[in-house]
């Protein structure tokens, strides 16, 4: 289980429960904006944020490696399972204000998977696009 801490970027309880860490590429400039609005809108702060970029050794105590955290998006939800791509969205607009209705449809609408088609299609271009020139130091096979 992960330790509780007070910090923006390390999980407390939440209902008993940890709160969901947020993995994050903080160098892409779409991926920080997405980031920021969600940042501001959870006053509650119901949600731990990791820059990948920034948090290295912070990233390998979770067991991830960079390589990992930039093909995809990760969570670590309240109850220590991973979740990444499109069910990683879901997960962090089931805490905030305005996007639980969103991720409640998604749920209900079982829509799960064409967001993972839409999400690795993107998730793919970004990575190229981002790494292009070995400079993130990810490979692309």
């Amino acid at each position: 289980m992960i330790s509780a801490q007070a910090s923006d970027t390390t999980p407390a309880a939440i209902d008993g429960r940890a709160r969901p860490v947020v993995f994050y590429d903080g160098g892409c400039p779409v991926c920080r904006r997405e980031i920021d609005h969600y940042r501001r809108i959870d006053r509650t702060r119901r949600l731990g944020w990791v820059d990948i970029t920034r948090e290295s050794v912070r990233l390998r105590s979770y067991g991830l490696t960079v390589e990992q955290a930039m093909r995809r998006f990760h969570v670590l939800d309240g109850y220590g399972r991973w979740r990444t791509g499109a069910a990683a969205f879901v997960e962090v607009w089931s805490h905030l204000p305005y996007y639980r209705r969103l991720a409640s449809l998604v749920r209900v609408l079982r829509l799960d998977r064409p967001l993972e088609f839409v999400y690795r299609r993107w998730a793919d271009w970004r990575l190229q696009r981002r790494c292009s020139n070995d400079r993130c130091g990810v490979s692309h096979e």
